[in-house]
C-alpha cells in the first residue's frame, strides 16, 4: 500500500468513527495525517490502517497451541514458586503495552521504549529511555537467547512547526541489561505484530521499503536476505514452524484469490504453495497448519476458513459467524471467535463442527470508540479461555463447554467518564497467572477458578 493509500485510509478511519459519540472536526482527518498524531492512529489501528491492513492477527494477537483434550476437566491455578500478587501504578514505563517471557515482563511507556520488570514480584530491574516522548501502543514484541526486541523512534530532531520528524527504528536490547544491541530504520511508522517477527535464525522485518521484508541478524541487526513483492500487491506474514510465509492479495477491494509464499528462511527464496479462492488472512497456527479466514465471505451465512499445511496441503472449512468479529483466536483445535453482540463461540478446526456459545461474562467496548476488544487468553494447561472487560471485569470459561468457571475485577485506577481514545487493556499470563495492564497499572492475581 502506498503512502498516500495509508494517507487516504487515515482519513477514511476518522471520518467514519465517532469519538465519545461526537464526529470528529471536519479537518481532524487532515491534522492526523500531517501531525504527529497520525504515529498514535497508524499504531493503534496496526493493520487497519498501514501495510499490514488485510491481517487480523497483528489486532487481536492470535497464537496457536496443543490440541483441546475433550475429557480433561478444569484444572485449578497453581502459583509459580516466589510469586505473590502484586499491583503496581507505573504508567512512565507500562501504558503502551507489555510482554511476558518467563519470569520477566517487558513493557513500554511514555519515558520509557523498554523496562524490565520481575513478573513475580513487579520489581522494574531496568529501562531504556524514549527517543523524545513514547508515542504508543507499542511495546517489546519478541525476546529470544538473551534479546528482546522492540520499536523506538528514530530521531529527536524538531522540524519549524514544532512538530518531531516521523520514523521509527526497530532495536535490539540485552535483556539481562537494556543496553541497546543495533537498530534498523524502518520505512514507516507501523508497529504492529506485521512489522516485525522472529524466524529462524533471524528477524523478519518489513524494511527498507514498504514492500519488502527482510531477514535481519538478530545479535547484529545486519541484513541477511530480503524480498520485495510487486506494486499492487498486499501480503501480510505469518510464522510456521520458524519458517515465514506470506498471504498476499492483489490491493483491490474485490481480490478473487489469496496467494501463499514460503520465504526460505536461510535465504529468502520465494515458493508459492497455494492458491485459495477470495481475499483470506492469517488468524494462526494449529499444530503443523496456519489458519486462515476471509471476514468478507459469508455466503450461506458462513465464513470460510482455511487449514494450511507448509508443504501447501489444505483442508475447507466453513462457520456460521455473522456480522463483524470483536475478536478471533486459534487455541489447539479450536478457533474461537467473539462478537460484538458479547457472545464467545468455539469452532473445531477438526470436524468442523460448532462446539458451543456462551456470553464472554464482561462488558464490550463500544465498537466504534476506543478502546477495542481484548484478545481473548487460552490457557491450555487448565483449559480455560479468559476475557478482560474494557473496565477491569474478568471472566473464565470451560474450552469444552463454554460454561463460566470464574469471574474477578481489578481496579484500573481511573475515573470516570474516561477519554475517549486510550489503547486497549491487556491481559497476559505468567504461568497460570494473571496480568491485567491498563492505563499504566499492572495487576497481578492467580483465578481461583469455582469460586
Amino acid at each position: 500500500m502506498t503512502p498516500e493509500r495509508v494517507e487516504e485510509k487515515v482519513r477514511e478511519t476518522l471520518h467514519a468513527v465517532a469519538l465519545d459519540r461526537v464526529r470528529a472536526p471536519g479537518d481532524l482527518a487532515e491534522q492526523v495525517v500531517r501531525r504527529r498524531a497520525r504515529r498514535r492512529l497508524a499504531q493503534a489501528t496496526g493493520a487497519a490502517v498501514a501495510v499490514a491492513a488485510i491481517t487480523v492477527g497483528a489486532v487481536f494477537g492470535l497464537g496457536g497451541g496443543a490440541p483441546v483434550d475433550p475429557d480433561r476437566p478444569v484444572r485449578p491455578a497453581v502459583a509459580p514458586q516466589g510469586w505473590k500478587p502484586w499491583q503496581r501504578d507505573d504508567p512512565d514505563a507500562v501504558d503502551r503495552g507489555c510482554l511476558v517471557d518467563g519470569a520477566a515482563l517487558y513493557c513500554a511507556g511514555s519515558e520509557y521504549d523498554v523496562a524490565k520488570f520481575d513478573a513475580r514480584t513487579g520489581e522494574r530491574l531496568w529501562t531504556v529511555e524514549v527517543n523524545r516522548e513514547g508515542d504508543g501502543p507499542d511495546h517489546p514484541f519478541a525476546v529470544r537467547d538473551g534479546v528482546v526486541y522492540a520499536f523506538r523512534n528514530h530521531t529527536a530532531q524538531k522540524q519549524a512547526n514544532g512538530d518531531y520528524v516521523g520514523g521509527t527504528d526497530l532495536m535490539a536490547v540485552g535483556a539481562d541489561t537494556g543496553e541497546l544491541l543495533w537498530k534498523v530504520e524502518m520505512p514507516q511508522d507501523d508497529r504492529s505484530d506485521q512489522a516485525a517477527m522472529l524466524i529462524d535464525g533471524a528477524v523478519l522485518a518489513n524494511t527498507p521499503t514498504l514492500r519488502t521484508m527482510s531477514a535481519l541478524d538478530p545479535l547484529t541487526g545486519e541484513e541477511k536476505w530480503r524480498h520485495t513483492w510487486d506494486k499492487g500487491i498486499a501480503c501480510g506474514r505469518t510464522v510456521l514452524g520458524g519458517v515465514p510465509y506470506l498471504v498476499c492479495v492483489k490491493d483491490v477491494d474485490e481480490p478473487g484469490e489469496t496467494e501463499v509464499f514460503r520465504l526460505d528462511p536461510a535465504t529468502g527464496q520465494a515458493r508459492k504453495v497455494a492458491t485459495v479462492p477470495g481475499a483470506q488472512l492469517p488468524a494462526g497456527i494449529s499444530g503443523d497448519r496456519m489458519v486462515l479466514f476471509a471476514p468478507k465471505d459469508r455466503a450461506g451465512g458462513k465464513m470460510p476458513v482455511t487449514l494450511l499445511s507448509g508443504s501447501g496441503e489444505r483442508t475447507s472449512l466453513s462457520y456460521p459467524i455473522e456480522g463483524e468479529l470483536a475478536a478471533l483466536d486459534v487455541a489447539g483445535d479450536r478457533l474461537i471467535s467473539v462478537s460484538w453482540k458479547g457472545e464467545a463461540s468455539a469452532y473445531s478446526l477438526t470436524t468442523g463442527d460448532v462446539l458451543w456459545t456462551a456470553p464472554v461474562g464482561v462488558e464490550m467496548p463500544d465498537r466504534n470508540t476506543m478502546p477495542s476488544f481484548t484478545p481473548p487468553l487460552v490457557s491450555e494447561r487448565q483449559h480455560v479461555v479468559y476475557f478482560l472487560g474494557p473496565y477491569g471485569d474478568l471472566s473464565g470459561l470451560d474450552l469444552r463447554t463454554g460454561h463460566e468457571v470464574w469471574r474477578d475485577h481489578v481496579d484500573d485506577g481511573k475515573e470516570a467518564p474516561r477519554p475517549p481514545y486510550q489503547p486497549s487493556p491487556q491481559l497476559l499470563s505468567y504461568q497460570d497467572v494473571l496480568i491485567v495492564q491498563d492505563g499504566g497499572r499492572i495487576t497481578s492475581l492467580l483465578p481461583r477458578l469455582g469460586d
